[in-house]
């Protein structure tokens, strides 16, 4: 009887066993982990290099003005914001006694051009005399004297019509000075652009900027028919970029837009603004003009050159590669191997795969999740890409 319930104990025990295997089998099982997956195709690769920092939007043209000699503002044609014209007026000093000089100059200039023209016609009126005088004398009617006398006198009058004619043309002159003294009082447009900005009102009292003193501009004006891009590279990059190599600009004011450029300068020197970060400055021209028509000088941009660029080769997402140049690669059984690769162009968003790989292959975007590695049971999850 003894033995009976031993025997009985022991496959109680068995029993027991065997379901707390089954437990551990099926409770404890591998759970697939949720992967985004990305299939292995052909594209184009550029090489690239980026600005270090944000870089701007510039106009081709741009000048902070003030007025020539110092004075009380006595009007201001324009205000922010308004366009003008080349040699459109801006801004005018005090200037009456000017004005008054201007006038009283006038008026000299035409009586010295009067005085003048008296003086010419009796110089005429003496040759005159002197050819019919002299032909008398010919005829030996006239006497010798009389003819020396109407020859000097013809000689006289020319001295004085010349003499007239100079003077005439001294208070021409003076005129002239009058009237550009007059004018260094007038601020005019130098060229087509927008008021960007005004600094005095009138009656308020206006002065250049004293040599090596920076002062406010009396009026900002903006030429924004004509845009570029100013971006500062890292000093490694530098050497690699030429004038003429494509750029595409991107601005944060206009998100997921993409411009066609140019770089048109490289500075001929290094920018030590930060002694650890040194950098070039770059200047980019668009390749469209129309697309820039509303843009605005002064908005942030980045630059992206492109130095090189392989058309129709393997790539696969910068984000997938690992250290070491390697990638998850998913297999039919649905789990992760680690495979090594041989890459040639790469950037921030593709690389180029020149051995490794094969077109149709999915790998893994989300490397950095828990749970990701080689021979790991993964599930795809739609990308949100």
């Amino acid at each position: 009887m003894n033995h009976f319930n031993e025997h009985k104990k022991s496959i109680g025990f068995v029993g027991l066993l065997i379901l707390v295997v089954f437990y551990f089998l099926f409770t404890k099982a591998e759970k697939p982990i949720a992967v985004v997956l990305h299939t292995v195709e052909k594209g184009p690769v550029e090489y690239t290099v980026a600005n270090t920092r944000a870089g701007t939007v510039k106009a081709c043209r741009r000048a902070k003005l003030a007025p020539p000699i110092g004075g009380q503002v006595a009007k201001l044609a324009v205000k922010k914001g308004d366009k003008v014209v080349e040699g459109q007026l801006l801004m005018e000093i005090w200037n009456d006694d000017l004005v008054a000089q201007v006038n009283l100059s006038q008026k000299e200039t035409e009586a010295s051009r009067q005085n003048a023209h008296e003086v010419c016609l009796m110089a005429e009126a003496a040759q005159r005399d002197e050819k019919r005088v002299m032909q008398l004398w010919n005829e030996k009617l006239a006497s010798e004297e009389k003819a020396d006398q109407v020859q000097t006198n013809r000689k006289a009058s020319e001295a004085a019509c010349e003499s007239a004619n100079s003077r005439a043309e001294v208070s021409m002159a003076r005129l002239d000075v009058t009237k550009a003294t007059l004018e260094r009082t007038r601020l005019r447009a130098p060229f087509a652009g927008s008021i960007a900005e005004i600094n005095g009102e009138v009656g308020e009292y206006v002065t250049p900027s004293p040599p090596g003193i920076p002062t406010p501009p009396a009026v900002d004006i903006v030429d924004t028919s004509c845009l570029y891009i100013l971006a500062p590279i890292d000093e490694v990059d530098a050497p690699n970029i030429k004038t003429g190599m494509p750029a595409r600009i991107s601005l944060d004011a206009i998100p997921k837009q993409f411009f066609q450029g140019q770089i048109r300068r490289i500075a001929p020197y290094v920018l030590e603004v930060e002694k650890q970060a040194r950098t070039v400055d770059i200047e980019a021209e668009f390749s469209h003009t129309e697309e820039y028509k509303s843009l605005i000088p002064g908005y942030s941009a980045d630059l992206e050159i492109i130095l090189n660029e392989h058309d129709n080769v393997l790539r696969v997402p910068t984000e997938a590669v690992l250290d070491g140049e390697k990638v998850f690669v998913l297999g039919d059984d649905d789990t992760l191997s680690l495979r090594s690769l041989s890459i040639g162009l790469k950037n921030w968003k593709f690389t180029e795969v020149v051995k490794g790989l094969e077109k149709g292959e999915r790998i893994v975007l989300s490397v950095d999740r828990d749970g990701v590695v080689e021979g790991a049971l993964v599930t795809a999850e739609d990308n949100p890409s």
